[in-house]
C-alpha cells in the first residue's frame, strides 16, 4: 500500500461565520460552539487514523493538532477552494483523501477503507462518499490532479454528489462509492448525527447543551 495523506477542509468556528443554518433555533455563539466540537472530533479521528501526513486546510485562524500541517484555503468559490486544496498539497505518487468538518460521526474505519482502496494496486482511481443532502462528505483521489473537475460543479445543491461522480467518470476514473453519511447543516441534522456519535464525544455533548429542545418535545 502506498503512502497517502488526509486533508480536512474547515472553517474557523467564529460566531456568525459557521453553521449559520443552525440559527434559529441556535444563536450564532451556540452554532460556533457546535462547529468547534464537530471540528475537534473530526481532527481527533484523523489523528488516530494511519496516514503519511495530515493537513488542516482552513479558512480563518485555527490551530492544528501536533504533527499536522496547516494550509490556508485559497479561492473564492467552494469548488475552487476544494480543487486548490488538492493542488496545493499535491505530492508525487501520494493519494489524497479530503473530508470536511461536518461529519463528526466519521470513524477511523472510513478513512482506513478509503486510504486502502486508493493505495492498493488495481484499486479504484477515486473514492466518493455521498451525503444525505445530495452532496458528498469525502473525495479521495489516487491522482489529485483530477480534482480540477470540482471548479465547475455547483456546490451545496441536491445534485452536487451526482454531478461530481459523473464528472469523475467522464475522465475515465474508476470510482468506489463510500457509505452515505449525514452532514450537519440544520438542528435536526445535528440531533441525528449526535445520536450516531459516542455519548461523551465533544459533538454529542455540544448538541445536548447548545441545541434548544423543540417546544413540542419540551412540553
Amino acid at each position: 500500500m502506498s503512502a497517502s495523506q488526509v486533508l480536512v477542509l474547515a472553517k474557523a468556528p467564529t460566531p456568525g461565520r459557521v453553521k449559520t443554518r443552525l440559527c434559529p433555533p441556535c444563536t450564532p455563539e451556540q452554532a460556533a460552539r457546535i462547529a468547534a466540537a464537530a471540528l475537534a472530533d473530526t481532527l481527533d479521528t484523523v489523528t488516530t487514523a494511519a496516514a503519511a501526513s495530515r493537513i488542516l486546510v482552513v479558512d480563518g485562524d485555527h490551530p492544528a493538532p501536533p504533527g499536522w500541517a496547516t494550509l490556508t484555503q485559497r479561492g473564492d468559490s467552494l469548488g475552487d477552494r476544494l480543487a486548490n486544496a488538492f493542488a496545493d498539497t499535491w505530492a508525487p505518487g501520494t493519494p489524497t483523501v479530503l473530508i470536511g468538518m461536518d461529519t463528526p460521526q466519521l470513524a477511523v474505519s472510513h478513512l482506513d477503507v478509503a486510504r486502502g482502496l486508493l493505495g492498493t494496486a488495481g484499486g479504484p482511481d477515486a473514492v466518493l462518499g455521498p451525503a444525505t443532502d445530495g452532496g458528498w462528505w469525502t473525495l479521495g483521489l489516487r491522482d489529485p490532479g483530477h480534482a480540477t473537475v470540482l471548479r465547475t460543479i455547483a456546490t451545496s445543491t441536491a445534485t452536487t454528489g451526482r454531478r461530481t461522480l459523473d464528472a469523475l467518470r467522464r475522465r475515465g476514473l474508476r470510482v468506489h462509492l463510500m457509505p452515505e453519511l449525514c452532514d450537519v447543516d440544520t438542528a435536526s441534522d445535528a440531533r441525528a448525527v449526535a445520536a450516531l456519535c459516542p455519548p461523551q464525544s465533544r459533538f454529542a455533548r455540544a448538541v445536548a447543551a447548545e441545541v434548544p429542545v423543540p417546544a413540542s418535545v419540551a412540553r
